[in-house]
């Protein structure tokens, strides 16, 4: 089934579908009137006698370099061929695709003065599986991701290197295999190509559907580890948490009380327990990963709005016959919350190894040290703990800030810039730092509800104990978790854990992100 594309409307829904399942796209035909009739404007500029930035100067520093008519063609070609100066690893086809994408769409608004069918070949590329090799280095995140998105479009001209059919090859030879031709630009059409903010935002993008999967392991493995501590449900009761507001909060404290409801282990400990109250990394999870879920929730508002804007320069307005110059390339909002990102991944691991840290410490968990019955013949889970504590170590460096930094580009024409493109990169290292995390505390929780049997956990996490145990057996006698580490991980970040969740209760469905 084709998935029909209108510009300025594309939903978090959709770009989920079409990260996880390449689907065949097509242009709402509603765009067309405005492509053509925005080509048509810079075209007659083109033409004219008057100086257009993009149309017929130079670039960045070079804007006052006027540049004559016969030239222009050559102008965006040269523009391209300069500025695919990346470096370093290729980006994940799931991310390329998504800029192909974006680009099309921000492309079809119909205010970029580039014809039809140069937007036609960008979704041709997306619906036969031509995947540009695009370097991860090399965008500071304005002007556009001038570096990246020329990699993206080499190809179109036939230059370049593509994914094609799971081989890399020169650009050249994928056209030949399914019949295209390379594109001759026009006028602008280079400029307009490369002057956006596309791969910045399609990597914080492909991060936060990420972030969603690993929210919801994280909240279960939480769940898991408070009845394997045998903690207090009290503090998910509803009234406190609707008493302070936060809607993250209040959404999370149902989501904890769903998971646990009807745990007999909860019921064994109700009366004769001494303790008052939990560490804040079980009494406080739904205050700490509500207001994750906060974060989350409002950096969908922003990329999403970014999927959709129009970010190139100059911009083309058929109605009144005008070319304005702006900054919309200037990718700070995708910095920004790209950032708050960072935080939100390195937050959700840092409470997580502090839940594992209480689990095998037999003070305050009150299970045998290290979840093994036979502590210092066996180590159990104790570097277990030392790896997720290296990683949420790690994770807290990842988290400075990238957005503050600027080093001033072009001559200092292009003198603040957003580092927004390293700023959405770095999430993915930090995602599987914490994937990890997550997944340890889930096998050190199944662990230390061995030591409570028979007695049971609520039918949902049960499920979820279920699952994890396909993976990795209780370990009562040392043995490598090296393995098991790696299958749950792999659970987590499939969304099998959310998912066998979800299956059995409502409340997690609130903690989706639309």
């Amino acid at each position: 089934m084709t998935m029909i594309i209108t510009p300025g409307h594309i939903t978090l829904a959709q770009m989920r579908q079409l990260h996880t399942t390449p689907t065949q796209v097509a242009l709402d035909p509603a765009a067309l009137p405005g492509i053509a009739a925005s080509a048509a404007l810079v075209h007659k500029a083109a033409q004219g006698g008057d100086a257009v930035y993009g149309v017929n100067t130079g670039f960045g520093k070079l804007a006052n370099q006027r540049i004559a008519q016969a030239d222009l063609e050559t102008l965006q070609l040269n523009l391209l061929r300069s500025h695919a100066v990346g470096v370093g690893e290729p980006m994940a086809e799931p991310v390329v695709r998504l800029i192909l994408l974006t680009k099309a769409a921000s492309l079809a608004r119909g205010y970029s003065g580039i014809r039809q069918v140069v937007i036609d070949r960008l979704f041709a590329f997306y619906n036969l599986g031509i995947t540009p090799v695009i370097p991860c280095q090399g965008s500071v995140g304005a002007s556009g991701d001038l570096a990246p998105l020329s990699h993206l479009c080499l190809p179109l001209i036939g230059e370049g290197e593509v994914f094609f059919q799971g081989t890399r090859m020169p650009a050249a030879q994928a056209l030949q295999q399914t019949g295209l031709e390379a594109i001759r630009l026009s006028a602008k059409e280079g400029l307009a190509l490369i002057n956006g903010t596309q791969v910045s935002t399609a990597l914080a993008i492909h991060a936060l559907l990420v972030t969603e999967r690993l929210f919801e392991a994280a909240v279960i493995a939480g769940a898991v580890t408070l009845d394997a501590a045998r903690g207090s449900d009290g503090p998910f009761d509803a009234r406190i948490h609707e008493v302070r507001g936060q809607p993250g909060q209040i959404d999370c404290a149902a989501a904890y009380r769903g998971l646990t409801a009807g745990s007999e282990i909860r019921k064994s400990h109700l009366e004769g327990d001494d303790r008052v109250q939990d560490p804040y990394c079980l009494r406080c999870q739904p205050q700490v990963m509500g207001a994750c879920l906060d974060q989350m929730r409002y950096a969908t508002q922003v990329l999403v709005r970014e999927a959709n804007a129009v970010t190139d320069n100059p911009l083309v307005f058929a109605e009144t016959g005008t070319l304005l110059s702006g900054g919309n390339f200037h990718a700070e909002p995708v910095a920004l919350v790209a950032d708050a990102l960072a935080v939100v991944i390195a937050e959700i691991g840092a409470i997580s190894e502090r839940r594992v840290a209480m689990l095998v410490d037999t003070v305050t968990s009150r299970l045998p040290a290290f979840l093994t019955p036979e502590p210092g013949l066996n180590s159990g889970f104790m570097i277990v703990h030392v790896t997720a504590a290296s990683l949420a170590s790690e994770n807290k460096s990842l988290a400075h800030p990238a957005s503050v930094d600027s080093l001033p580009t072009s001559a200092n024409q292009e003198d603040h810039v957003s580092m927004a493109t390293f700023a959405a990169r770095r999430l993915q290292a930090m995602l599987r730092n914490t994937e990890y995390i997550v997944a340890i505390e889930l096998l050190s929780a199944a662990q230390g509800i061995e030591f409570l049997r028979p007695l049971k956990s609520s039918a949902v996490l049960e499920g979820i104990l279920k699952l994890v145990r396909t993976e990795s057996p209780a370990m009562m006698v040392d043995r490598s978790l090296a393995g098991d580490m790696e299958r749950v991980r792999s659970l987590v970040s499939e969304g099998r854990i959310g998912l066998a969740g979800e299956a059995r209760i409502g409340e997690l469905n609130a903690l989706h992100l639309g």
